[in-house]
């Protein structure tokens, strides 16, 4: 079963500081058509508890919720069923994982989290500049391909892409035909609007299964609403 009903959808970061900024957030676009859900990620969960932070969304919606560790399934694989537990008794419904600690860390993670009945959702390559090698960063440039290789082949059908960087969404999509089948994954997408990316620009290229995961664009928009309505209608449209 999907995570998300519909095929597009915009995922909102909930990346605000306190909890009553959470409800605000969520209280104010849970109701806008095409949001599908809300990413949380460390720094609440560290503040609060992730069950508390899960408990204030859920108070409101019923929306499901995707706990992003920033960067979780790197540590060694043991690690992995701790944080899987963790998650589930958070009752989160989703992680997301960036595993660069090699593949039996890969494995033993996402094995141990979908255990726990969690959607895991797989992510290789990150929004920020100079992030592979060959960019001069310290990340191997065909990491990203081995790692969404090792997902698919170990049950993984949603995986992140840079929104901002649609050369690298288009080769990421391409690959994912190639082991699943086209219509199989669905891809999830940050890095939008303040992070330089464009929505129609990536749409173009990311396939029809695909979420956009926007936060600061709208948690910081003098009015939420109305930005969350504005972002959904150029997915949800295409455009």
């Amino acid at each position: 079963m999907a995570l998300i009903e519909r095929e597009r959808s915009i995922i909102v970061a909930a990346d605000v500081e306190t909890l009553p900024d959470l409800k605000n957030l969520v209280q104010n676009t849970c109701f806008v058509e095409g949001v599908g859900g809300y990413k949380v990620g460390l720094a609440l969960a560290l503040t609060y508890g992730l069950p508390q932070v899960v408990s204030t969304i859920r108070e409101i919606t019923s929306l499901p919720i995707i706990y992003d560790h920033q960067k979780g399934g790197t540590d060694i694989p043991e690690m992995g069923g701790k944080f899987a537990a963790a998650c589930k008794q958070a009752e989160v419904e989703a992680v997301i994982l960036f595993p660069f600690g090699g593949a039996k860390t890969e494995v033993e993670w996402i094995k141990a989290c979908r255990e726990q009945g969690l959607t895991v959702l797989v992510g290789a390559h990150m929004t920020q500049p100079e992030f592979l090698a060959s960019e001069g960063g310290f990340v191997a440039d065909d990491a990203p391909e081995r790692i969404f290789k090792i997902a698919a082949e170990n049950g993984v059908r949603d995986f992140v892409v840079p929104g901002n960087k649609p050369e690298h969404v288009e080769r990421y999509r391409t690959l994912l035909e190639n082991l699943l089948g086209k219509g199989n994954f669905t891809l999830y997408a940050p890095g939008f609007i303040t992070q330089g990316g464009e929505i129609s620009e990536t749409g173009r290229v990311a396939g029809e299964k695909w979420h956009a995961i926007v936060g600061s664009a709208i948690y910081n928009a003098p009015d939420p609403t109305e930005a969350a309505k504005k972002i959904t209608f150029q997915i949800l449209q295409g455009k």
